[in-house]
Parts: structure tokens; sequence; C-alpha cells
């Protein structure tokens, strides 16, 4: 046994040698195959290295400290550095030198419009240069759009040329251009309507009534444009009559007006809006149309750098009474057949001033069955329980709210509380408050208010 352990041993050295001095074996071939295709995916970052975000990269390259300067300023540098993606069309610290002196610093010392000049140079998404060769515009994120042409191999945005193209970022990609974009200058609301033709009426009048600088001022302003048919849709000579008297011709413009920029769904959305007049107009849609009190909107969202304009088919005349009101809105038929049933529809076109919680006819179908037709046959009660709904003066929304009780003209008071961000009235809800009329101001309840026994 002894001699068998050497020899085996002698056997496996003999063994390795021979391997060794052998010549190495051609490894057998592979079958060939096509690889199939990865998933494009984002490179997992190196350890030492996050990714760069588009405001990382203009930080980090130097010719970008303008932008950067201004992106700050602006406070847009968060937005920037956010997920995207973004195409930025990024104008470098020459581009910035190009502008007139002193536009810059204006532009810093003005965050809003430094902002609107920023994002016309964004575009949503990441747009590579040869997707933006195909492109003939693009909307950028402040809403106005540039033109893009490629000509003799050069991009050009506006009249920007695009001097380095596709720096690909985390969050999309950079575009360098060689001048600043401006935004298209935005014609004001009388610069569109003498444009347009068709309102030489209304420009006549605005200039009569000195209300041209007013409506080419900041704003924003929403003006209910009559169109030149509309105001020939008014009785022979009520027109000059109106331009010899200022004081009512103002009045009458200044109810196409309400304070603010409304777009056509803000209008519908609402059921009256308070004019820079001080009277409210009714909005209803009917059929699909839009009307503001009698008149149909016929072209709505023509923007202006001042505000919007919509255009009717009818001047609208304010100057109307609660009772007016009431009888033209269609929602309280019931209440005007009670006032004029106990005789205070003079009363209530009266001088005033009134405030009416106004129950609807869906506040009157709550009574049990009968009821109103009892009242309608008992005068005195029926009286006393329109009384009880009216208030001497007119009490605007943000008065009330600060009021716990309010005396009215029966002379008996009426509870006020507010819960839950909504108003009552004893037990009835104010669903719709500052209707304002000519004499007074209407706030629409749910519940038909009954004095105490």
């Amino acid at each position: 046994m002894k001699k068998i352990v050497p020899l085996f041993s002698f056997l496996i050295a003999l063994s390795l040698l021979v391997s060794a001095c052998a010549p190495a074996a051609t490894p057998m071939p592979q079958p060939t195959a096509t690889p199939m295709p990865m998933p494009t995916a984002t490179p997992m970052p190196t350890p030492t290295e996050a990714p760069k975000t588009i405001v990382d990269i203009a930080v980090a390259d130097g010719r970008f400290n303008t932008l950067v300067q201004a992106v700050q300023a602006a406070g847009l540098a968060e937005t920037l550095a956010g997920e995207g993606p973004f195409t930025v069309f990024a104008p470098t610290d020459d581009a910035f030198a190009k502008l007139p002196a002193g536009t810059l610093e204006a532009l810093l010392a003005d965050p809003e419009q430094l902002k609107n000049i920023l994002l016309y140079h964004v575009v949503a998404g990441k747009v590579m240069s040869d997707q933006a060769k195909t492109l003939s515009e693009a909307e950028m994120l402040n809403g106005d759009k540039v033109s893009i042409k490629s000509e003799m191999d050069k991009l050009m945005i506006n009249d920007s040329q695009v001097v380095l193209a596709d720096i690909e970022a985390s969050n999309g990609v950079i575009h360098v251009i060689d001048t600043v974009l401006l935004p298209p200058q935005k014609a004001t609301i009388v610069d569109i309507a003498k444009e347009d033709g068709r309102f030489t009426t209304l420009l006549a009048a605005v200039e009569a009534a000195g209300l041209v600088d007013t409506l080419n001022g900041e704003g924003p302003f929403t003006v209910f444009a009559p169109t030149d048919d509309a105001f020939a849709k008014l009785p022979a000579g009520t027109v000059e009559a109106l331009l010899q008297d200022i004081p009512q011709l103002s009045s009458i413009l200044l109810y196409h007006v309400v304070p603010g920029k409304l777009m056509a769904a803000d209008v519908t959305a609402a059921d009256y809006l308070k004019t820079a007049q001080g009277e409210s107009v009714r909005i209803k849609v009917e059929d699909g149309k839009a009307y503001i009190n009698e008149a149909q909107i016929i072209l709505t969202d023509i923007e202006a750098a001042n505000g919007v304009i919509h255009v009717i088919d009818t001047v609208i005349l304010p100057g109307k009474t609660i009772v007016d009101v009431a009888i033209n809105d269609g929602r309280f038929t019931t209440l005007v057949t009670a006032l004029q049933a106990a005789d205070l529809v003079e009363t209530l076109q009266g001088e005033g001033p009134f405030t009416v919680f106004a129950p609807t006819d869906d506040a009157f179908a709550k009574l049990p069955a009968g009821t109103v037709e009892g009242l309608l046959k008992d005068i005195p009660t029926l009286k006393n329980i329109l009384l009880y709904h009216v208030v001497s003066g007119a009490v605007t929304s943000d008065q009330v709210i600060n009021l716990t009780s309010a005396d009215t003209v029966l002379g008996k008071p009426i509870s006020i509380k507010v819960e839950d961000g909504k108003v009552f009235i004893n037990d009835a809800q104010v669903v719709i408050v500052d209707i304002v009329t000519k004499n007074g101001v209407i706030h629409v309840i749910d519940t038909v208010l009954l004095p105490p026994q």
C-alpha cells in the first residue's frame, strides 16, 4: 500500500506537465444568432456624478451667466430643474448683450415680464434638432408661438439662429441661440377693435365718452363688444342722442365691461357678472348658445394685451330694477306673480335701495301643497311674507357675512349665520350673491322665509 501512493502522485504530476505543454484547444464555434433588442433606458449615474438638469448645465457652462441670473430672478430655477421634459432655446451672454442698453436691468426689475420672456424660450417636451427641422412653428410655455425654419443647414427660431444643438440633460434638451427671443406685442382692446373694422360705432362712442385711455390701460378687462350691426338695432336717433349725453353713454359702455380677464369658459360658468358700471349682467346658456342679458355672444376669446373681447349681437342697456331682473331671469316666476298679487311691483321698482333675498321657483315648490295658492288669496299674509324678504339699503355679501341679524321692511328681524363657508338667512341658504341692480341688490335663496308667528 505504501508503494501505490507515490506512484499515484507521480502519474498526476506527469499528467499536469503534459497538459501544460500541449497546444491550446480551438474553442467550439457558437451558433450565430441575432441579438435580442434591449429596451432603451437612461444609463445609471456613476456614484461620483449625478445626472445634470438643464439648470445644472447652464450654470456649469459659463456662457449663460445672464440667463441663469434671469431664471433665478423670475423664480423659474426650480421649474427648469424639475422633471420636465423641456426644450430650452438658450440665449448666450452675447445674445443678451445685443439687447438695447438698460433693457436687461429693466427686465430684472419686472419679474412678471421677465418670466413671460423666459418662458417664450421653453417648449414642453423634448424636441431634438432633427424634429425641430420638420416643424414650422412651436407653442412656447408662455402661450405664444415661435416660427421655425431650416435653411441651408441653419435652424432659425424667429430671427435667432441655433448655433449649438442637442445638448441633452436629464430633464430635456438645450439648443443654444444667438439672439434673445421676444414675445410678440399683443394689441390692446382698442387696437384690436380698430383693426377689426366691425366696431366703428363702438369706437366712436368710446372716444366720445373719453374711455380710450382706460381701455388702452393695463386692465385686464373683459369687453362684450357690440358690432356696428348691434348698434343699428337701436331705435333711430338713439346713437346720436347718446353721443350728446356723455354720462349716459359712459354708463352704457361701462355696462359692457367686466373687470378682469374672463375667457369664454369663465363667462359661461357664471350666473351673473358685475360690470364696471356697477350693475350686474345675467349670463345664460341655451341650446348651445351663450347670452349676456338679451344679447347673444357670437364670437369669443379674442385676446388682447390687456384683456379679452367677446363679440355680441345686441347693445345691452343698464338701468334694470330688482323687478326687471327677476322677470328677465326666468327662475323667479312664482316670486314675480306673488309681487304682482301683493301690489309690491311698483315699490320694488322705486328708488330704494333695497336688498332682496329672492326665493327661486324651486324654493316656493318646497312649501306644502296648496300653500302658494292659498297665499295668493290671502293678500295681507302674502304681503307680510314678501316684505320679510326685503331689507332697506343695498347690503352686499361682504357686509352680510359680518352681520348676525338684519331688520326687514316687515319690521321683524332675520338671523344671519355663516357655517362651513355657507351663508344662511334663517334656515335658507344663500346660493347666489350680489346681483346688483339699478335700485339695490339681490341675493338668491333656496327656501322661502316665513315670518315668526
